[in-house]
């Protein structure tokens, strides 16, 4: 006798089905991600759907999903026959992206000095003090990560989650942009500087301050990607 799909005794197991399917498909999309932003799988490279498969052992249709999650996060481009591609983002994406984010950055500051509390202001001051050692250490890709982990972390003490969620979504797509590491070693002290101004300001409950200087610091961060990326150019032309 074949199975009553309308049969309300039987909705506890689609149910179950669905949050499986989608617990999954969550899961292969935040290491496809991961992937992504670790440098694994280089902007415009693609996606082997079957090698991705394998790895994770899982089968190609929620694999397919989690492609369709990260193409609407700004990650992936998918071409028809073709399969699904790291997408890449030029200058001008990227200057576009960093004029957002300042605005976002201005927005957080503006937020959290409202309601900071000494614990959490301790633990930016904890990211500050690690950012000089780096600088003194000339640690370039040491500095990188606490420099994004700290904005990351101003951002989320607002706990307002739309903010929280496109400002991450658009510092992935930043990731995308080829460029060298504008944190040159000569710019780190300037950048720690910066960092510990953000935090007095934050400290002292002044959120148009704040909000100032946070603006200020990823404004000055897209003239950098913007002047290396003229240089390069520059460069590239009189080589030929």
């Amino acid at each position: 006798m074949p199975t009553d799909l309308h049969n309300p005794a039987n909705e506890p197991d689609k149910m179950l089905a669905l949050v499986q399917s989608a617990s999954l498909t969550r899961l292969l999309a935040e290491a496809v991600e991961k992937m992504i932003l670790s440098g694994e799988i280089k902007p415009g490279g693609k996606l082997n759907e079957m090698a991705i498969a394998e790895r994770f052992g899982v089968s190609r249709g929620p694999l397919r999903e989690a492609f369709r999650m990260l193409e609407e996060s700004g990650l992936v481009r998918q071409e028809k026959n073709r399969g699904a591609f790291v997408r890449e983002v030029d200058i001008g994406e990227a200057a576009a992206i960093y004029e957002v984010r300042a605005g976002l950055d201005a927005t957080a500051g503006r937020l959290l000095a409202g309601k900071i509390t000494p614990a959490q202001i301790e633990r930016l001051r904890k990211y500050g003090d690690d950012m000089q050692r780096a600088a003194q250490e000339n640690d370039v890709d040491a500095f990188h990560r606490l420099n994004l982990a700290f904005h990351d972390q101003i951002v989320a003490m607002t706990e307002n989650a739309c903010l929280i969620d496109v400002y991450r979504r658009i510092v992935k797509q930043l990731a995308l942009f080829r460029r060298r590491n504008l944190l040159a070693p000569r710019a780190i002290p300037n950048f720690a500087d910066e960092h510990s101004a953000i935090v007095d300001s934050l400290a002292q409950g002044d959120g148009s301050l704040a909000a100032e200087l946070l603006y200020r610091h990823a404004e000055g961060g897209r003239q950098r990607m913007l002047q290396i990326h003229a240089e390069d150019h520059a460069g590239h032309e009189d080589a030929a």
